[in-house]
């Protein structure tokens, strides 16, 4: 690993001083960019691990620290901090990423069609947990129906990690809660989703048209798995807070609301959902909660900068749909039958 450690020397070699301090990029320096090394970069970026980088690209570790090297040295800005223990995007590797990517994406697809291979067609990542799935539903179905040559890839993350996704372009869009997210990704909300309770059949509180917040301070409440879907949990714990209790929390965590509903319909568990999952939560029933329903906030995410055509059509059609299904409306309550 000693090829991770960077000399003083190395340091001074790329210090901010040498960049062109006009604002405008240096063209002798772009120029002498080699597309391996964009494509090296690119993938240590991606894997944070020299050695799991050199595997990829099918070349000796040395090889390949030496082009990054270089390439910092053209550019005369610092894109990797290396460590003795582990590496890490800088800022300006940050914002270089986006645009490397990039270039090696135009620079693929213009051989393609060099070589009279069809274009690839347009692509959409989208980012999103079981509960935002269903939220989108109808988003995706519309897209796919208005823009049928989009290829549409889900994306199995939570918003802390659809968020990280997003903001180094391995992720085009998200679903979920907001708050928290980072400055660089822009969100709109688009439905906001009646909170209630998932019960097993034949329960006390099943028996309730609705459900006072309160009546779960006597059960243990099946909590969101902090680690994927912090932001859910915090909801969650917030509508008790607000009734006067702390939510006696489940042990243990699942994964998917699948293995959810199972614990719940074993009678182990209550387990807090939106309106929009009540439809997957069979065997167990739905109650909304009262005396005012809560209502969980979706909202898109997607990188502020420069979206793509497939991005803003997405949220387009969420801002259409949302108004016109209401689904902002305050008070809108959607009851289980």
């Amino acid at each position: 690993m000693a090829e991770l450690g960077a000399s003083p020397a190395f340091h001074r070699q790329i210090a901010p001083v040498n960049r062109p301090t006009s604002g405008v990029p240096d063209a002798v320096a772009a120029a002498r960019i080699e597309l391996r090394q964009l494509r090296y970069f690119v993938s240590l970026a991606e894997e944070l691990h020299f050695g799991r980088a050199a595997a990829r690209e099918h070349i000796v570790q040395s090889a390949l620290s030496q082009q990054v090297q270089r390439l910092e040295r053209t550019l005369g800005v610092l894109l990797v901090r290396r460590t003795t223990r582990h590496i890490e995007l800088t800022p300006a590797g940050a914002r270089f990423l986006l645009e490397a990517r990039q270039i090696l994406e135009h620079v693929d697809r213009a051989a393609g069609l060099a070589q009279g291979l069809t274009e690839t067609p347009p692509a959409l990542r989208v980012g999103l947990l079981d509960d935002g799935y269903e939220a989108a539903r109808p988003v995706l179905r519309a897209l796919r129906d208005r823009h049928p040559d989009v290829e549409v890839h889900q994306v199995q993350a939570g918003v802390p990690e659809q968020c990280r996704l997003l903001a180094d372009g391995r992720l085009d869009v998200g679903i979920g809660r907001s708050c928290g997210a980072p400055a660089q990704i822009a969100s709109e909300l688009f439905r906001l989703d009646p909170l209630g309770v998932l019960v097993p059949d034949g329960h006390r509180l099943a028996r309730l048209p609705v459900v006072p917040v309160t009546a779960l301070a006597d059960e243990p409440v099946l909590l969101p798995d902090e680690s994927r879907a912090p932001e859910l949990a915090e909801f969650v714990a917030e509508v008790c807070r607000a009734a006067g209790f702390v939510p006696r929390a489940h042990p243990g965590t699942v994964q998917n609301l699948r293995a959810a509903v199972d614990l719940v319909a074993a009678g182990a568990c209550v387990m807090c959902a939106p309106a929009s999952s009540a439809d997957l939560a069979a065997p167990t029933r739905w109650r909304p909660l009262a005396p005012a329903v809560p209502r969980y906030p979706w909202s898109v995410l997607w990188r502020a900068e420069r979206p793509s055509p497939e991005v803003r059509a997405f949220v387009a059609i969420a801002r259409e749909l949302s108004r016109a299904e209401g689904w902002r409306d305050p008070r809108r309550v959607e009851l289980a039958s």
